[in-house]
C-alpha cells in the first residue's frame, strides 16, 4: 500500500532543492549534497537551485565583506595588534585536530562561500496546546536537524523518532500549602540566601549586602515594603530550589515563590522602581529552574519594560556616584540574563536594541561578584551581535564570523585574574561562589563560540557524512566533495569549545562545587553535548578526548536530572543519540569490513538460528520474476504473515545482529511508509 497522505500543516519542505532534484522533479532533502546526490556518486556537483543565480556576490554583500574586513584590520587590541581568531583558537594540541584537519592556507576563507544554515525555526505547543516560537539557533532547531540527519544515515531509531510537538514544561502549582513563614528558621534562611548568591553568581547582582539589605521585616504596608519583602521571599525561593530536593525544601521554596509573587503583582505594576526591576528578574530566574522557560521569558520582558520606563538604558548624569554603579549593575544583570536566555530559545531579545558598551563606573577595583557581572554583561553585547549579524540571513558568513571571533578573542584577553584562577584563602561559601561565577563566564564565553562556529560545523560535517557515505559503498565511484577550509577550521572551533566546557563543568562536577539545580548550565552543557555528538556520528575514528567530554555531559546531567524535569529530559535526549552514535560505528566497521572482506564471509555464529540461514544461494536462485523473501514473509522474516498463518514478532537475525528498530539499515527503508521526523514539528 502506498504512504499514508500528510495533511499540509503537517508538510515539511524543502526550502531550496538542489538543481539535479528539480530538473528531475524528485523530492529533495534539502541539504547539501542532497540524500539523493550522495546515493547516486553526484555529491559534488549537488548544489542549490538558487546558487546558480547568485554565482556572483551581490553588490551588498560585497559591501558587507568589505566592511567586515575594515573592521578587523582597524581593531586595535592591547599591543595595537590583533591576533587572528583561527590561530588562538585551534591549536596544534586542540581536541579537533585528530579529527578535523588544519587546512595549508590559513588564509582561504576569505573568498569561501556562506555556510547555509540548515536549522530553521519551529513552532511548538505550550501546556495550553497555544504555539510557541522557538527560532533557528536555539538548540531544539539543530537537535531536529540532528535527528533528520541520523534518519538519513541508519534509519530509523528511538533517537530520531523520539520527538514530540510538545515544549517540555512543567505546571504550575496553585494549590495551598500547609506552611508557615516560622517553620524556616534563621540559619536556614541565611543558607538559602548563601546559595542564592552562589547560584547566581555571574549572571545577577543585587548589591554588596545582600541579606542585610534586604532584611527580613514585620508585614509590610506600602508598596515599596511589599516589593523589597517579594524580593527576599524570591531568593530564599531560588536558593531552596537550587539545593537538595527534599519535601522540607520543596515546600519552603513553592511557600516563599507564592508569597514573593503576589506581593510583586500587588500593585498591579502600576509604578516602575529599581526594586521592581529585581523582583521580576528574580521570578525568571526562578522560573527557569522550574521548567517553565515561557514564563521565564515573560518576567524578562516586563523587567526589560519597566528598566526602560526607569532610564537603566541610558546614563543618568544627575544621580550621584553610587546611584550610577546601582543602576548600571541592575541593567547589566537583566543583560546578561534576557540575552542569555533569547540565544537559547532562539528568540528576539527585549533588551537587543538598547544595549550599549559601558565602560566600568567603580571608583576601585570591583569585587569578584562585580567582575563577573561586568565580563558576562560584555559577552552579552557580543552574543547579541552573533544572533543578529549571523542568524539574520540565509547563511553564515565568514568573514562575519572572523570579526566575531575576534571580538570574543579580545574579550577573553581582558578577563581579570580573578576570572581566571580557582579563589584561594577564602571561606567554603565565598570559594563556591568564585567557582560557580568563573564557571558561568567561561561557559557563556564557550557558548557563544558554539553558537557562533555550529553553522560550519553543520556544513563541514554533512560532507563528511557524504564523503563516509561513498567510500564505504561498494558502487560508490562518484565525485567525492570536498570540505571548504575555512568551514573546516571553524568547525574544529567549535568542537574545541564544546570539549573545553564540558571538561570544565566536569572538574566542578567532581569538585562537588556544582549545585542541585542549574538552570542556564544544562542548556549550555546539552547544547555543547549536541555539538559534540553530532561530531561522533560523522566521523569513523574514535578521538578518546572528545568521546570522554561527552560522557562528562552525561553525568552532569544525571545529576541535574534528580530534580529537574529539563535536565532529565536532555539526558534521556544524549542518552538515545549515544546509542545512535554506536549503531552508526558499527555500521562503518561491518561495511569497511566487508569491503576488505570480499573473498571470506563468516561461518558459524552462536547468534546464528537454524531457522536463519546465511547462504546467499537461495535468492541467487530464485526466478526473476518471483516476490522477494523480504515481501513474502515465512521463515526468513518471521514477523511478517505467511499464507494463512499468524504473524511472529521476532527480529531477524541478519550479520550475528537483531535487526531490529536499532539497527534497520537505509537501504531496506527508502520506502518507509510511515511520517518521516521531518514532516511534523518538533
Amino acid at each position: 500500500m502506498g504512504r499514508p497522505k500528510v495533511h499540509p500543516d503537517n508538510r515539511l519542505r524543502a526550502n531550496t532543492a538542489c538543481t539535479k532534484c528539480r530538473a528531475s522533479k524528485k523530492r529533495c532533502s534539502g541539504t547539501f549534497p542532497c540524500t539523493n546526490c550522495v546515493r547516486k556518486g553526484l555529491a559534488r556537483t549537488c548544489i542549490p537551485f538558487k546558487a546558480i543565480a547568485d554565482h556572483s556576490p551581490s553588490s551588498q554583500q560585497d559591501r558587507t565583506s568589505r566592511s567586515a574586513l575594515e573592521e578587523i584590520a582597524s581593531w586595535d587590541g592591547p599591543d595595537n595588534s590583533l591576533q587572528s581568531p583561527l590561530d588562538s583558537q585551534i591549536r596544534v594540541t586542540s581536541p579537533s585536530d585528530r579529527l578535523i584537519g588544519r587546512p595549508p592556507d590559513a588564509h582561504a576563507g576569505s573568498r569561501s562561500p556562506e555556510a547555509t544554515h540548515r536549522t530553521h525555526p519551529r513552532m511548538l505547543r505550550n501546556l495550553q496546546g497555544d504555539r510557541v516560537y522557538v527560532g533557528k539557533a536555539a538548540s531544539l532547531s539543530f537537535l531536529q536537524l540532528l535527528r533528520e540527519t541520523v534518519y538519513q544515515h541508519i534509519g530509523p531509531s528511538q533517537f530520531s523518532h523520539n520527538w514530540s510537538e510538545d515544549m517540555l514544561e512543567n505546571e504550575a502549582h496553585h494549590d495551598p500549602l500547609n506552611f508557615s513563614e516560622e517553620r524556616c528558621s534563621i540559619e536556614d534562611q541565611s543558607r538559602f540566601i548563601a546559595t542564592f548568591e552562589v547560584v547566581t553568581s555571574g549572571f545577577l547582582y543585587l548589591g554588596c549586602d545582600t541579606e542585610s539589605r534586604f532584611m527580613n521585616t514585620p508585614e509590610p504596608k506600602t508598596d515599596r515594603e511589599k516589593t523589597r519583602a517579594a524580593i527576599r521571599d524570591l531568593m530564599l525561593a531560588i536558593g531552596a530550589q537550587s539545593c537538595s530536593n527534599t519535601p522540607e525544601n520543596v515546600q519552603i521554596e513553592r511557600f516563599f515563590f507564592t508569597r514573593g509573587q503576589q506581593r510583586a503583582f500587588t500593585s498591579f505594576l502600576e509604578d516602575p522602581s529599581l526594586d521592581l526591576v529585581r523582583a521580576f528578574l528574580l521570578m525568571s530566574f526562578y522560573m527557569f529552574g522550574a521548567c517553565r522557560r515561557n514564563a521565564a521569558f515573560m518576567y524578562l520582558g516586563v523587567a526589560a519594560r519597566s528598566a526602560v520606563a526607569l532610564g537603566l538604558h541610558e546614563d543618568s548624569p544627575g544621580s550621584n556616584q553610587e546611584e550610577q554603579e546601582e543602576r548600571s549593575r541592575l541593567w547589566m544583570s537583566l543583560c546578561a540574563l534576557d540575552l542569555l536566555a533569547s540565544s537559547i530559545l532562539g528568540r528576539p531579545a527585549a533588551t537587543a536594541a538598547l544595549i550599549k558598551d559601558r565602560q566600568d563606573l567603580s571608583r576601585q577595583a570591583p569585587t569578584a561578584a562585580e567582575a563577573g557581572l561586568i565580563a558576562s554583561y560584555h559577552l552579552s553585547l557580543i552574543l547579541n551581535e552573533i544572533i543578529t549579524r549571523l542568524y539574520s540571513d540565509k547563511g553564515a558568513s565568514i568573514e562575519v564570523a572572523e570579526v566575531l571571533l575576534a571580538k570574543l578573542n579580545r574579550w577573553s584577553e581582558h578577563l581579570p585574574l580573578s576570572l581566571r584562577t580557582s579563589a584561594d584563602n577564602e571561606n567554603a561559601n565565598e570559594a563556591q561562589e568564585r567557582v560557580i561565577g568563573n564557571l558561568h563566564v567561561a561557559c557563556s564565553y564557550h557558548f557563544a563560540v558554539i553558537l557562533l562556529t555550529r553553522p560550519f560545523l553543520i556544513s563541514t560535517l554533512s560532507i563528511r557524512l557524504a564523503r563516509l557515505h561513498q567510500s564505504l559503498s561498494m558502487n560508490g565511484l562518484g565525485d567525492i566533495p570536498e570540505e571548504d577550509p575555512a568551514h573546516s577550521r571553524l568547525a574544529a572551533a567549535c568542537i574545541d569549545s564544546a570539549v573545553y566546557m564540558l571538561q570544565t563543568c566536569l572538574e566542578v562536577h567532581q569538585s562537588e562545587l556544582l549545585l542541585r539545580n542549574m538552570c542556564i548550565l544544562k542548556a549550555f552543557v546539552f547544547a555543547a553535548a549536541l555539538g559534540l555528538g553530532f561530531s561522533m556520528f560523522a566521523h569513523r575514528d574514535i578521538d578518546s578526548e572528545i568521546d570522554s567530554a561527552f560522557k562528562g555531559a552525561l553525568t552532569i546531567m544525571r545529576m541535574l536530572a534528580q530534580q529537574s524535569a529539563q535536565a532529565a529530559h536532555y539526558l534521556e535526549i544524549l542518552t538515545l543519540l549515544e546509542a545512535a552514535i554506536t549503531q552508526q560505528r558499527q555500521r562503518l566497521a561491518s561495511q569497511a569490513r566487508q569491503r576488505r572482506s570480499q573473498y571470506v564471509s563468516r561461518i558459524f555464529s552462536l547468534n546464528d538460528s537454524p531457522r536463519t540461514p546465511r547462504a546467499p544461494s537461495d535468492n541467487e536462485n530464485r526466478p526473476a520474476n518471483s516476490t522477494p523473501l523480504l515481501a513474502q514473509g515465512g521463515p526468513f522474516y518471521p514477523w511478517m504473515p505467511h499464507g494463512d498463518g499468524p504473524a511472529i514478532v521476532t527480529p531477524p537475525v541478519m550479520d550475528g545482529a537483531f535487526l531490529d528498530w536499532e539497527g534497520m539499515e537505509l537501504p531496506l527503508w527508502d520506502s518507509f511508509p510511515f511520517t518521516e521526523p521531518g514532516s511534523s514539528v518538533l
